[in-house]
């Protein structure tokens, strides 16, 4: 059992296995290589290396004192949920509020995933000491064993691994990526744009019909600008809207980056974006689904997101666009009711919701929207515009409302 296991009355020896691994020796795997012929992106990426670890330590080190103190070891982890996420009006994100939750050892009810984050710190240590990386998916198979003398899984299925992560993540104000934990990668790039990815020249003009994979990890350390000619980015939701820009050369022909994020972009594409706004001053456009869903999506890449919203600063666009699709292009487009798809009851509420968010409510034109949609009672997908012409949306549709301008867009 757990109990048995965790909540030993031989509370010293368990408190002192509890913390053995993220005490365990940190220099076997280190870099033999002379600090004075690192390259730039390599001294990040220790420098990198190096803080975490400190964090990591740092953790230990406070449950070790309390167990010392004959204390219950404590974790103290900050709120992930609306309740807790503020919108700042001034920087234009969603920033995670002040309240905490605690985990403690000694509490029946808690030890358990106490001792599935300790664990899952321990291992992210592990994998900066040996300088590598894994998958959440790997991490979670890397982690889970049979606590021994006992039927009891570390982790039962990896829906129980994830939120651990997060709770690492935002106790130590260390990303995902700083602890080379990474997800699945989703989302492609092509334009002309020329990256060095790992210490390898990639020119993403050059790179065919499928592009460049965006990786899960875009940090500085691992993905560098070398040139860029773009004078902006046109972000799509999904990979057949993408193919069919970039078949038709529109990144060329505009002198933009084009890239999709297979719906909901993953944490690599949004942080790929940031960068590419904030490093090299280049716009960011959305081209959505007219749906709450596609509404939500422009929400995550603007503001950030609710659940992850202790990363809004290193994610969230506020200056992206919205140039499309709109509720009213059924008329303005000449659509036929054959595009049409019906709002269902989750529709309509998950609209409602997206009204009462506050980086929304505050915006008549976003409201106007919103509230065109529900009158509509239909939603559209961007391939609705296929039923004009299949290259309606490339050479008609978003020339159009880039050449009109702010006006036409929603921020």
């Amino acid at each position: 059992m757990i109990k048995s296991q965790w909540l030993s009355t031989s509370s010293d020896k368990h408190e002192e296995n509890l913390t053995l691994h993220l005490k365990e020796n940190t220099v076997a795997n280190e870099s033999k290589k002379d600090p004075s012929a690192e390259t730039e992106a390599e001294a990040k990426h220790r420098e990198r290396d190096e803080k975490t670890n400190e964090l990591l330590m740092s953790l230990a080190d406070q449950l070790v004192k309390a167990a010392e103190r004959k204390r219950n070891p404590t974790l103290e982890i900050p709120i992930r949920t609306q309740a807790n996420v503020n919108y700042n009006k001034s920087r234009k994100i969603i920033e995670l509020g002040k309240n905490k939750s605690q985990r403690q050892l000694f509490n029946l009810s808690q030890a358990k995933s106490f001792m599935q984050m300790i664990l899952v710190a321990s291992g992210c240590k592990k994998l900066i000491d040996q300088n590598k990386t894994t998958s959440i998916r790997g991490l979670y198979y890397m982690l889970k064993h049979t606590i021994e003398g006992t039927k009891e899984e570390t982790f039962a299925k990896q829906s129980e691994c994830d939120p651990m992560i997060e709770d690492v993540e935002v106790t130590l104000n260390a990303l995902r990526e700083e602890l080379h934990v990474y997800a699945q990668s989703r989302g492609t790039m092509v334009g002309p744009i020329t990256i060095v990815d790992s210490g390898d020249e990639i020119d993403c003009s050059r790179m065919g019909t499928g592009g460049y994979g965006i990786p899960s990890i875009v940090e500085d350390d691992i993905v560098q600008f070398k040139e860029c000619d773009a004078k902006f980015v046109l972000h799509v939701e999904k990979d057949t809207v993408w193919r069919r820009f970039n078949e038709d050369k529109f990144w060329k022909e505009h002198n933009c980056i084009l890239t999709h994020g297979s719906g909901q972009p993953p944490r690599g594409v949004r942080r790929l974006l940031c960068r590419l706004n904030s490093e090299l001053n280049l716009p960011v456009y959305c081209l959505l689904d007219n749906d709450p869903w596609g509404y939500y999506i422009y929400s995550v890449i603007k503001q950030g997101s609710i659940n992850l919203a202790y990363e809004s600063q290193r994610m969230a666009i506020p200056e992206a666009k919205f140039i499309g699709l709109r509720a009213r292009d059924f008329d303005r487009c000449g659509l036929s009711d054959s595009v049409k798809i019906n709002l269902n009851d989750t529709d309509r509420r998950r609209a409602e919701q997206i009204k009462q968010y506050p980086w929304f409510s505050g915006k008549k034109r976003w409201i106007k929207e919103i509230d065109t949609l529900l009158a509509n009672g239909f939603k559209l997908e961007v391939e609705a515009l296929i039923s004009l012409d299949v290259s309606y949306v490339t050479e008609t549709y978003v020339p159009e409302i880039l050449e009109a301008g702010p006006r036409q867009w929603l921020d």
